[in-house]
């Protein structure tokens, strides 16, 4: 069993990432001594109950060099006189060549700080996001000789060229990637494919237990009755919400609808002008960021959950959006796209609907289709709930993570718990 773990996060507690938070917690609920490093400062507004149960430490390594320039000199002139501090800088050195870009520089610094101020009961770094936080993690670990792994999601893995992609998978222990279609991706760039496995985040079925039982009635016909759409996510070009307007303008006139989106994000300002120049405003609720009970709320008020995730231009793409799993955990029949892994959950007429990614027409239709058919939202959603249940429970992937910690539950133990638990 490893001693001390230090994961090291982008930013923390994040509400759009409490599959990280889940993770931790349930790590921590099986013995392992967690200590978490975060390399941006911002905390979300919202704070979910789930980073209230954790009790890892939480140090914020520096976000700007020149902001606490002592903090990284101290760390410069204890690493400068070690071996292990000139073969990192020439690792750094080839990564800066391959992409000179100036943000290597921060990288480097806090790794830097980050090898310093390890605790000395530390005993291995993990990344969440092969991206960033693995480019300082593999730092870190040149720098302190530790081992290092990684969990892997969606941005990271669809946005970094193979490269770069190799040249973390070659130095790591091992990886966990929470999607079918991103493990056979990484698969296919490991020199050692079998350091990649996949590991559901799923989620709490304890805590996102089944709703009370409700008969779908509302069709679209009655103005004091609308159909109740929702989407939860960030206002972020891969989301395709956007597209998701243009389609909601686009439904016919005879169809009542309301559309609530909850979330942040940077293009919430041009959604909301778009919704305007689309004259729809008057059916759009913009909530921001809620906390789960609220979000939980809205799940079991509405109608139809709809995610028309899309490729961005950068290449970035969702994996399988943990949202996705929630809605369908309260029976909430689920509309969204055959884009990456969301097939894996979402099977076609069976368990949700899929369209194609970025065409709102199809889209439109499908809407369409589900809000004046409530017998089908009604079936499609208490399949999606059952389909949660026996695939997509959070143990088992706890299980694949508990495993590679070397935790004393196996992963015969811990699966044997999800079915208990189901």
């Amino acid at each position: 069993m490893h001693r001390s773990v230090a994961f090291i996060v982008l930013g923390y507690p994040r509400s759009s990432e409490t599959f990280i938070a889940e993770d931790i917690f349930g790590l921590e609920q099986r013995g392992l001594d967690i200590r978490i490093f975060t390399l941006y400062g911002q905390r979300d507004q919202k704070i979910q109950v789930i980073h209230r149960k954790i009790r890892a430490p939480v140090s914020m390594l520096p976000e700007r060099l020149r902001d606490q320039p002592t903090r990284v000199l101290r760390a410069l002139i204890r690493r400068i006189t070690t071996r292990s501090f000139f073969e990192t800088l020439w690792i750094w050195l080839t990564d800066f060549a391959g992409d000179p870009n100036l943000d290597h520089f921060r990288r480097f610094g806090q790794a830097l700080v980050l090898a310093n101020e390890l605790p000395n009961e530390v005993g291995h770094l993990h990344a969440h996001f092969l991206h960033t936080p693995a480019t300082v993690t593999r730092l870190a670990a040149h720098l302190t000789r530790l081992p290092w792994s990684c969990s892997a999601h969606a941005t990271d893995i669809w946005t970094q060229s193979s490269r770069q992609i190799s040249a973390k998978l070659n130095e790591l222990e091992w990886l966990v990637t929470c999607t079918a279609a991103g493990a056979q991706h990484l698969k296919e760039i490991a020199a050692d494919p079998t350091k990649i496995s996949l590991a559901y985040h799923g989620i709490d079925l304890h805590r996102f237990a089944k709703p009370p039982e409700r008969q779908q009635s509302r069709d679209g016909r009655d103005p004091q009755q609308p159909v109740r759409i929702l989407s939860v996510g960030r206002a972020v070009e891969k989301k395709g919400f956007d597209v998701l307007l243009t389609a909601l303008a686009s439904l016919p006139v005879d169809i009542r609808w309301t559309w609530t989106h909850i979330g942040a994000g940077k293009l919430l300002p041009s959604l909301r002008q778009k919704a305007n120049e689309l004259e729809i405003n008057s059916n759009v609720k913009w909530l921001g960021e809620r906390n789960q009970e609220e979000v939980m709320a809205q799940y079991r008020s509405s109608d139809l959950f709809v995610l028309p995730c899309r490729i961005a231009r950068n290449g970035d793409r969702d994996g399988l959006p943990n949202v996705l799993l929630e809605a369908q955990s309260q029976c909430l029949a689920c509309l969204s796209t055959t884009i990456s892994a969301i097939p894996e959950l979402i099977e076609d007429g069976v368990t949700g609907i899929l369209v194609a990614p970025g065409n709102w027409k199809d889209l439109a239709n499908a809407m369409a289709g589900l809000i004046r058919d409530p017998a089908l939202r009604q079936r499609l959603g208490e399949a999606g709930r059952q389909r949660v249940t026996e695939r997509f429970g959070i143990q088992s992937g706890l299980a694949e993570l508990a495993w590679r910690f070397s935790l004393p539950a196996s992963r015969k133990t811990v699966i044997g718990a999800l079915e208990q638990e189901v």
